[in-house]
């Protein structure tokens, strides 16, 4: 089988931050690296998985919502991807992942959509001070992110 294009960026070059994973058709995924990969320090599950109803609620309501395609973390737990139609601009997708960010970091009260059986499928797992401390640690790595810093580090091109 072809390797897929994520399997194809060396994890041990990469650093936290903010980069385009691929761009497919009208669809633009971004690799939102929030813990080195291979460093032995993940994202926990119930800090991601607030973090995660955080980020989805805060960018759906958005003014872009309408070009929110998708926001979930990855299985290796050191980020998240989000998904946007190509119609915002690199620098409105940094500066909403940074909005978003500083919301996550700030948040007070009742997390959303975590309540029993209607709403969440793991409502017991959540941690909104882990999620608050990943939103304050990411906010840190790319408040002053430059569209030109989205792409992946340079390495040797995967093989076929």
């Amino acid at each position: 089988m072809k390797k897929i294009t994520s399997f194809c960026i060396n994890h041990d070059i990469l650093e936290k931050g903010l980069y385009i994973s691929r761009i497919d058709g009208d669809i633009v995924t971004y690799d939102l690296r929030m813990m080195k990969p291979n460093a032995g320090v993940y994202l926990e599950n119930a800090g991601l998985h607030t973090f995660e109803h955080l980020f989805a609620t805060y960018v759906r309501n958005s003014e872009y919502s309408d070009q929110i395609i998708y926001a979930g973390p990855m299985g290796c737990r050191t980020g998240f991807y989000f998904l946007t139609r190509d119609t915002l601009s690199k620098e409105t997708c940094i500066q909403l992942i940074q909005d978003t960010c500083a919301f996550i970091k700030d948040f007070e009260g009742e997390i959303p959509g975590a309540s029993k059986s209607k709403e969440c499928g793991n409502y017991l797992d959540h941690d909104l001070k882990q999620a608050k401390a990943y939103g304050k640690a990411f906010l840190e790595v790319i408040c002053d992110w430059q569209a030109e810093q989205l792409a992946y580090p340079s390495d040797e091109e995967c093989s076929e």
